[in-house]
């Protein structure tokens, strides 16, 4: 019997795609794959809004639309609510006020206080609250006075003699004045100073170019000593005292007593020529009205104070009138109201000398 050899079947692993067309069926199902992520993203929240509002329409039988008005119009009174306080709030707030400017001229009224009654904070409020209540915008607060006597602890070594027995605290007067809205103005005598010039015999008018000359016969008759407009050492301890206050918050200086002796003899000893001559008394004053505004341009607003007398008529104090010494801004003082007409001569006069300022202070006022 013959024997047949089986034959070996060749199985061949062939594909009927070709590579381009695999390509492209990839590029298809990718293309495919990403068309229904993208249909699902954008249907997504549409499916979740369905189920969500079928949900609790159907299964929980709530009216959403209702719901949805009632948390609107809740929503909107808040809002209203908040609105409404907030502005009530901004109602009852008080505007903030701006800082006082200390050197400011406002033409306003002035008021003295006897600064020995200044003693603690109380005392000084009331008497801040009362000035206010007058219609006070400067409060004159005399640190230095015609008698010599200085009112706070200075440090000017000039002024060691001088302070009272029981000295203010003058910076702490002037802080609780700007507190309550009243501008502080702090007043020295300058040349009326019979007691300074003991201490610094260089100051004063002498007699016979040694001793201090008096006024008067005897200091056991009244003699005072005057300090001199003429000396440079009594200028620099006028100056020195308006620095020493300015820096106790009073941007508001009054000078007074800026003058000579009332009466010219032959005994005065000035140390200069002119003490004696009118004219002379008169150059001296401008002369030293113009160092102290010279130095203090910017930082004090410094006026110069004279009783009304002395701005209507030339005397042998200032050796012309008072309205004539080139100072800047005039306080004149007077203890009766001038008359309306007295008031506007007096306010020309100073004017057509070139004063930028005056102030007619009537002394009796705020009593």
């Amino acid at each position: 019997m013959a024997k047949y050899k089986r034959q070996k079947v060749k199985h061949y692993h062939r594909s009927f795609y070709s590579r381009e067309m695999r390509v492209k069926r990839g590029i298809g199902i990718a293309v495919l794959v990403v068309a229904v992520l993208a249909a699902a993203w954008f249907a997504a929240p549409h499916v979740l809004d369905w189920a969500t509002h079928t949900w609790y329409t159907v299964v929980k039988d709530r009216d959403l639309e209702a719901e949805s008005a009632s948390r609107a119009e809740a929503a909107a009174s808040s809002s209203a609510a908040a609105s409404s306080a907030a502005a009530s709030q901004a109602a009852s707030e008080p505007e903030e006020e701006k800082p006082l400017d200390g050197k400011a001229i406002t033409g306003g009224s002035w008021a003295e206080l006897d600064v020995t009654t200044l003693t603690d904070e109380a005392a000084i409020r009331a008497a801040a609250r009362q000035l206010k209540q007058q219609g006070a915008d400067y409060a004159l607060v005399t640190l230095k006075d015609a008698a010599g006597t200085v009112y706070y602890a200075s440090g000017v070594a000039a002024a060691a003699q001088s302070i009272t027995e029981n000295p203010v605290d003058a910076a702490n007067i002037a802080a609780i004045l700007r507190e309550e809205g009243i501008i502080p103005a702090a007043q020295l005598a300058a040349f009326t100073d019979p007691v300074s010039v003991y201490t610094d015999r260089s100051m004063g008018v002498h007699y016979d170019g040694n001793s201090l000359w008096l006024d008067n016969v005897s200091a056991a008759k009244g003699g005072k000593a005057w300090m001199n407009p003429f000396a440079a050492s009594a200028v620099q301890f006028v100056g020195d005292l308006i620095e020493e206050v300015q820096g106790m918050g009073y941007e508001q200086v009054v000078l007074t007593g800026v003058q000579f002796p009332n009466i010219i003899t032959r005994k005065q000893d000035f140390g200069a020529s002119g003490g004696k001559s009118r004219e002379g008394r008169a150059a001296q004053l401008t002369a030293d009205i113009a160092a102290w505004q010279t130095r203090f341009a910017g930082s004090v607003t410094l006026w110069v104070s004279y009783p009304d007398a002395l701005c209507t008529a030339a005397t042998d104090a200032l050796g012309t009138t008072g309205t004539s010494l080139g100072m800047e801004n005039l306080l004149v003082t007077s203890s009766t109201a001038l008359d309306a007409d007295s008031r506007a001569a007096l306010e020309q006069a100073a004017a057509d000398a070139g004063v930028k300022h005056v102030v007619v202070h009537d002394t009796a006022a705020f009593r």
